[in-house]
Protein backbone atom coordinates (compact mmCIF):
# COMPACT_ATOMS: atom_id res chain seq x y z
CA UNK A 1 0.00 0.00 0.00
CA UNK A 2 1.25 3.51 -0.85
CA UNK A 3 -0.09 7.04 0.38
CA UNK A 4 1.52 10.62 -0.89
CA UNK A 5 2.66 13.12 1.04
CA UNK A 6 0.46 16.03 0.27
CA UNK A 7 1.85 19.64 0.59
CA UNK A 8 1.22 20.27 4.65
CA UNK A 9 2.57 16.90 5.30
CA UNK A 10 -0.61 15.62 5.58
CA UNK A 11 -1.04 11.53 5.06
CA UNK A 12 -4.18 9.63 4.59
CA UNK A 13 -3.80 6.09 5.53
CA UNK A 14 -5.14 3.34 3.83
CA UNK A 15 -8.58 2.01 4.86
CA UNK A 16 -7.71 -1.45 4.81
CA UNK A 17 -5.42 -0.47 7.82
CA UNK A 18 -6.96 1.79 9.38
CA UNK A 19 -10.26 -0.55 9.49
CA UNK A 20 -7.33 -3.69 10.36
CA UNK A 21 -5.71 -1.45 13.02
CA UNK A 22 -8.74 0.23 14.53
CA UNK A 23 -7.65 3.76 13.62
CA UNK A 24 -10.74 6.17 14.05
CA UNK A 25 -10.97 9.72 13.82
CA UNK A 26 -9.82 11.15 17.08
CA UNK A 27 -7.18 8.30 17.24
CA UNK A 28 -4.05 9.98 18.54
CA UNK A 29 -0.89 8.25 16.79
CA UNK A 30 2.77 8.76 18.50
CA UNK A 31 5.73 8.63 15.91
CA UNK A 32 8.67 7.92 15.64
CA UNK A 33 11.60 6.97 13.64
CA UNK A 34 13.91 3.77 14.03
CA UNK A 35 16.38 3.04 11.40
CA UNK A 36 15.10 5.43 9.06
CA UNK A 37 11.90 4.05 8.65
CA UNK A 38 8.44 6.12 10.44
CA UNK A 39 6.68 4.19 13.20
CA UNK A 40 3.67 4.95 14.35
CA UNK A 41 1.97 4.29 17.17
CA UNK A 42 -1.84 4.68 18.57
CA UNK A 43 -1.41 6.39 22.23
CA UNK A 44 -3.12 4.59 24.31
CA UNK A 45 -5.35 6.39 26.94
CA UNK A 46 -4.69 6.19 30.81
CA UNK A 47 -7.94 6.09 31.24
CA UNK A 48 -9.97 4.17 28.94
CA UNK A 49 -13.41 4.76 30.80
CA UNK A 50 -12.79 8.48 30.95
CA UNK A 51 -12.95 8.72 27.13
CA UNK A 52 -16.49 7.00 26.97
CA UNK A 53 -18.09 8.48 30.25
CA UNK A 54 -20.78 10.28 29.18
CA UNK A 55 -21.42 8.65 25.96
CA UNK A 56 -24.98 7.61 26.80
CA UNK A 57 -26.10 10.96 27.51
CA UNK A 58 -25.41 11.08 31.05
CA UNK A 59 -22.54 13.55 32.39
CA UNK A 60 -21.13 11.88 35.07
CA UNK A 61 -17.45 10.10 35.62
CA UNK A 62 -16.82 6.72 36.64
CA UNK A 63 -16.16 7.08 40.41
CA UNK A 64 -19.24 9.01 41.00
CA UNK A 65 -21.32 6.02 38.73
CA UNK A 66 -19.73 3.61 41.09
CA UNK A 67 -20.20 5.37 44.21
CA UNK A 68 -23.81 5.99 43.56
CA UNK A 69 -23.97 2.07 42.48
CA UNK A 70 -22.45 0.83 46.41
CA UNK A 71 -24.97 3.97 47.75
CA UNK A 72 -22.52 6.08 48.63
CA UNK A 73 -23.77 9.17 47.06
Amino acid sequence: MKARVAERGQVTIPKRLRERLGVKPGTVLEFSEERGRLIAIKSGSADPISEVSGCLGRKINTDAVIAQLRGRQ
